[in-house]
Order: structure tokens, then sequence, then C-alpha cells
């Protein structure tokens, strides 16, 4: 596979950023129309023909824009030879599948562009809330064109964090007595976004997410000054033979330190 390089990122965020909003208006026509669904990874994950749909537009606009990047999507067949691709493009065509065939408004369509395994370029696009979550190498997230920050330190107020039961109860005693666990987001992308957006402040994540989940919104959340790591406190890495991640993390930068110290080691 050809090499590409580029230092003009933001060719690569305008790009994604018209894909996905082709996308998403495209997943938007099925949604709440019963689209056809099948199942898979031994029938546990739905995967509607909406999907496909906004897959098939991805493919179309991205791939030719630049054939020299690497391809890794939930819906297209994984290619090895994306590994030897320094740069790649890294996509959900809807993320949050369950809750777009719920007729929930939780959904996004998550591409970003990887470089050396981290994101470089990165949007979402929440077509049920009319909102686009855009970063890029450098300067802030943004939120339809405004900058947006985690949320500061509200000192005496409990800490909203998105996590099921399984995963709150790795928390130390101490720490977990002022979470305020929110209603569940089914789009781990989306999720990110709120912490970005400063809506909550923190989320764990159970091991199986996938780059796909995450690539996109870890940028956006680390343009807005949070991060999402490993329990050792590292970034993501991306790309690998595996797009299988274990435990991760995120949380504003003031907060993440204390979250990952409570964390009990099992």
């Amino acid at each position: 596979m050809e090499q590409v390089t580029t230092e003009n990122w933001q060719q690569d965020v305008d790009l994604i950023v018209e894909a996905a909003r082709e996308a998403g208006d495209v997943a938007r026509t099925f949604w709440g129309q019963s689209p056809e669904v099948w199942w898979k990874n031994g029938g546990v994950s739905p995967v509607s023909a909406a999907d496909y749909a906004a897959n098939e537009v991805l493919e179309a606009r991205l791939r030719p824009a630049r054939p020299g990047y690497g391809w890794l999507s939930e819906e297209s067949e994984d290619d090895p030879v994306r590994l030897s691709a320094r740069t790649l493009f890294v996509v959900d065509p809807i993320d949050g599948t369950r809750a777009f065939l719920a007729g929930r408004r939780t959904w996004c369509v998550s591409v970003a562009v990887v470089h050396d395994g981290r994101p470089v370029a990165g949007v979402l696009y929440a077509p049920a809330f009319g909102e686009t979550f855009v970063a890029g190498p450098s300067g802030p997230a943004t939120l339809n064109g405004t900058p947006i920050t985690v949320d500061d330190s509200r000192p005496g107020e409990p800490v909203r964090f998105a996590t099921g039961s399984e995963m709150l109860a790795r928390l130390a005693d101490e720490f977990a007595a002022g979470v305020e666990r929110v209603k569940h987001v089914p789009s781990l992308a989306y999720r990110l976004a709120m912490i970005a957006a400063g809506r909550i402040d923190g989320t764990l994540v159970m091991k199986s997410s996938h780059d796909w989940d995450l690539a996109a919104a870890d940028l956006i959340l680390e343009r807005a000054g949070g991060r999402l790591v490993t329990l050792a406190g590292e970034p993501v890495r991306y790309n690998g033979a595996s797009a299988s991640h274990g435990e991760l993390y995120a949380a504003s930068d003031w907060l993440l330190p204390k979250l990952l110290s409570s964390i009990r080691h099992s």
C-alpha cells in the first residue's frame, strides 16, 4: 500500500466532516422506519440496512479521495493490509445501532483519520440532535462550530459518570460515594463527546470496545481538555493487529488522576 503522510490534516478534517454528514443524512432516512436487521458476532450485535448504507457512502466518499490511506470500519471486512499503512480512516457508520433501532436519538456517525497509531482528525455527527463534533491535530474541539471544553472541578458536588454497575464496583468506596450515575448512553462515541462538551464528567469503558468506537471521540475529548486512557494511564493506540481494547477510563484532565487512583485492581 502506498504510504501517505501530510502536514495539512485540516484538509482531512474538512473531508471527513462532509462525508460523515452525508452518511448520517442517509442513515436518518432509515431511522424510525424499521430497517432490515441482521445479527453478527454470534448473534449478539445487531447491524441494520442503515449501517450498511451509511458505510457505503463513507467508502465512496473517502477511499477514492485518499487512495493511499488504509481502511478500518465496523461494517467492512477487515483487510490486514491496513497494518502497513501509517495513515488510515477508522469508521463506525452508526455508533449506537441499538439506540438507532429503538428510535432513540443517541446515535452518531464516527469518522477518524489515524496516523502512526493516534487520531489526527475526528468527527462525530449526531443527526437526530443536529450536532457535529469536530477536532483536528491542534486547536479546540468544536460543537457546531463553537469551541467546547470539559466541565471544571465542582468542589463538593457529585461527579457525573456514565457507567454500568459492574464497572462502578471497580471504584474504591470513597470515590464511588461521590459518583452520580447518569442514564445509560449506548453510543460509546457519543458518551465521550458528552464529557468533551461538559455534560458529564467521565465514563468507564468495559473491555472489548473497538477502534471504530473510540478514535474520533478520543481526539475530540483530548482537544476539549480530557483524556481516554488505559488503566496504566497510557493513551489508546489504534490500528493494531486487534482492533479490540481492554478496560478504558475517560474523564477531564483534573479528574482523571483521582479516577485512576481509585480503581480496585482485580
